[in-house]
């Protein structure tokens, strides 16, 4: 969910999986394409993992905030660009929807958190896999040893930049519903007689 582009929101659920699947199938279809040059496996892969990802982030975007099941696609995207920006929403309806959806990318984290020793151990993995490509592959596997590499690149950014990036979402969220919170205290009349 918190890498999902904030566009996904706009769409049902079968839209946000078609959304989801297309760039994760595209991309390890052209992994598989780079190293084995193989249409038909590229192919496969883009099907396969594209239609597994893509209902896997479907259902946790829906799992992580449920109440935007009821929502138009519109207002789910501009509860999500203005929780994801820290910014107010415009439309005073949905400031709840705002307050509500800061909760979601602290959710998403902490199941993040809980699954950051398999993107370690397969990071070690797809280094260890890449220098052994690098040390004993020939002229032939050139695209086998550059799809290895990539694998590493790719790791290694989700360990190194995207915890940084990740974690300011968050803090985001929490100051877009901070000042809904303040909005919808500042349009309540005051208690007393």
């Amino acid at each position: 969910m918190v890498l999902v582009p904030g566009r996904l929101w706009r769409w049902g659920p079968v839209g946000r999986a078609a959304g989801a699947g297309l760039g994760a199938g595209v991309l390890f279809g052209a992994f598989v394409l780079v190293e084995s040059a193989a249409w038909a496996g590229a192919v496969v892969v883009f099907v396969v993992l594209g239609v597994y990802y893509g209902i896997r982030v479907a259902r946790r975007m829906d799992r992580l905030r449920p109440a935007a099941r009821d929502m138009k696609g519109a207002d789910r995207a501009a509860v999500v660009h203005a929780a994801r920006g820290g910014g107010t929403v415009a439309d005073p309806r949905l400031v709840p929807a705002v307050v509500e959806y800061a909760g979601a990318p602290h959710r998403a984290a902490e199941e993040d958190r809980q699954r950051r020793w398999v993107v370690v151990s397969v990071t070690v993995f797809a280094a260890a896999l890449a220098v052994h490509d690098t040390l004993t592959g020939s002229i032939g596997s050139i695209g086998e040893t550059v799809a290895s590499w990539l694998v590493v690149a790719l790791f290694l950014g989700d360990l190194l930049w995207w915890p940084h990036s990740r974690a300011r979402l968050p803090a985001r969220a929490d100051r877009a519903a901070a000042s809904a919170r303040r909005a919808t205290d500042a349009g309540r009349p005051a208690d007393g007689p």
